[in-house]
């Protein structure tokens, strides 16, 4: 467990989620489910990936490997995801976005966090609160992504191009 303040830590993890997908602009849409996928894949491959991890010393001794790897398959596909697909035209519906996203992520990332800090202090009531209400964040999340999906147009109709059959 890693001993320095648990609250620093995730709050800056919030703050470069939110970083992050503000600038990229991109629609929580894909990103919602790119975290699903990270959140599917990690319980599926984490072990490999301590392995792998451990073998190349990648993790500081000071950090639980185990909760390092989930975090970081959980994420991956999202971060693969920040550099291609639709994004947010107005400043509100980025800001609203990023919100929404850095929330989720939040949410998927409670488990492995949790594992990794020692929670305590005003820090500790926000990740209770995470840790309590994390089903129906994600879900409502995850619904608000599938909806994002279906309201996105696609590159093709925006531009007036048809598929010929």
């Amino acid at each position: 467990m890693l001993n320095m303040n648990a609250t620093i830590l995730f709050a800056g993890v919030a703050v470069v989620l939110f970083v992050v997908s503000f600038f990229t602009s991109r629609r929580i849409g894909r990103l919602g489910l790119a975290l699903a996928a990270g959140s599917i894949l990690s319980t599926i491959w984490a072990y490999e990936a301590e392995l792998i991890m451990g073998a190349f010393g990648i993790i500081p001794p000071s950090l639980s490997i185990h909760a390092v790897t989930l975090a970081v398959i959980t994420l991956l596909p999202m971060i693969i995801l920040l550099f291609h697909g639709p994004r947010y035209k107005t400043l509100v519906s980025r800001i609203i976005g990023s919100l929404l996203i850095t929330v989720l992520a939040l949410a998927f990332l409670v488990g492995p966090l949790g594992q990794a800090l020692v929670i305590d202090g005003s820090g500790a009531d926000i990740y209770s609160w995470f840790v309590s209400h994390k089903d129906i964040v994600i879900s409502a999340g995850l619904v608000l992504a599938v909806g994002d999906l279906l309201i996105t147009k696609s590159s093709s109709h925006s531009t007036g191009k048809r598929s010929r059959r």
